[in-house]
């Protein structure tokens, strides 16, 4: 018998685990709409009890989960119990992380919102949960662009996003398309037929010695690498490249040369980092006016704009992957996956689900909702 203390976390009532009978999803047809035929769902209710009638139909099934759960911050409103005490917010995280780790696909990943008040209790719980080793990453977002200057101590402006994989092993994540910004410094000022490139740097150290020679330029200037420098490639190999035209000497030929790096070359996604600006992915401003063309009621305080959801969408799924939102809020994940062509599930128990769900799923597919990401993903409706 292993008796070996594990690392965990504790607190009142952890094992207290909830009796979860099996439930069935009924359709409300008065409220369905757009193509009859669709997997999307939007569930109106408990997302724990929702979650359990999943497992049926959607055990290892779905590619990207996103949630923005209660942050526990003690400012309490309308449609979120916020206010949970730490205990009863990790008891009431725990069973719905459970569940959702069983819908993962085995390629997928969990991405979970989350701001500083719990992102550490939240860490360790999902280490147990989801297993160390499937941490993948820790994103910063930048949700607010000025400070408040009412703080007596610092004005908070970022959240975080946890990221853990189903099975870390072989796991990997696609790349973000490259942007006119990253292209920008491509030219072709002496027209080489392989298109658009931009010069590198030939020297490079610590120095290797067979790599340190004299370079004669076209126009005769001789050149050496800096000091404790060497240059990036052998004789031989530069050579190779000066006759295949790869190397740069700049218009009159006398410049210190440098390799040409062909945009046709080089890998057209970009990994991302790990701080996301809010020029990057928006705010939380952009976010609430995104809101409020469906509801002139914004409820939330920290709503998530849709660049940022199409982003996570972007690196952890692909078309007619399934993406799961449990804490679905007002509509967000559900409306940039249906705009980007994946099947998703919604579950939201606030009124909200009505009042701002519905009506923007609705225009969502009516192509109306022309907010948002729309006319990034050229979006018309379907």
């Amino acid at each position: 018998m292993n008796t070996k203390p594990k690392l965990e976390l504790t607190w009142i009532g952890k094992n207290e685990q909830p009796k979860l009978e099996p439930r069935i999803l009924i359709e409300d047809p008065e409220k369905s709409y757009g193509d009859k035929n669709t997997e999307n769902m939007l569930i109106y209710g408990d997302n724990l009890l929702a979650l359990k009638a999943l497992e049926q139909d959607f055990t290892g099934k779905i590619k990207c989960i996103y949630i923005d759960p209660p942050y526990n911050t003690g400012n309490a409103f309308e449609h979120y119990d916020d206010g949970l005490e730490h205990s009863l917010w990790l008891s009431l995280m725990k069973p719905r992380l459970e569940l959702l780790k069983n819908l993962l696909s085995e390629d997928g990943s969990i991405w979970i919102s989350i701001d500083a008040d719990e992102s550490h209790y939240l860490k360790v719980l999902c280490d147990e949960i989801f297993g160390r080793i499937n941490f993948i990453e820790e994103v910063i977002w930048q949700r607010s662009y000025a400070p408040i200057n009412l703080k007596k101590t610092l004005s908070r402006s970022h959240d975080y996003i946890l990221i853990y994989a189903r099975n870390s092993v072989g796991f990997s994540l696609n790349k973000l398309p490259r942007t006119i910004a990253q292209n920008k410094d491509y030219k072709n000022p002496d027209n080489d037929p392989r298109g658009l490139w931009k010069v590198g740097n030939l020297s490079v150290g610590p120095i290797v010695e067979s790599q340190v020679y004299e370079i004669i330029t076209p126009s005769g200037r001789k050149v050496l690498p800096p000091k404790g420098y060497c240059w990036r490639y052998s004789k031989k190999r530069f050579d190779e490249l000066v006759n295949d035209k790869r190397i740069w000497f700049g218009k009159d030929g006398n410049n210190v040369p440098t390799p040409k790096i062909f945009l046709s070359e080089v890998k057209q996604g970009v990994t991302p980092m790990t701080l996301w600006t809010f020029k990057e992915v928006g705010h939380t401003q952009d976010s609430k006016r995104e809101v409020r063309v469906f509801n002139d009621d914004v409820v939330f305080d920290t709503p998530k704009p849709e660049r940022l959801i199409n982003r996570i969408i972007t690196l952890a799924s692909n078309e007619g992957d399934l993406v799961l939102d449990s804490f679905l809020g007002s509509g967000t994940t559900a409306a940039v996956a249906h705009k980007m062509n994946r099947r998703w599930i919604g579950i939201e128990l606030g009124e909200h689900c009505h009042t701002h769900c519905i009506p923007r799923l609705q225009k969502v597919c009516d192509g109306t909702d022309q907010g948002g990401i729309s006319e990034a993903v050229n979006w018309k409706g379907g």
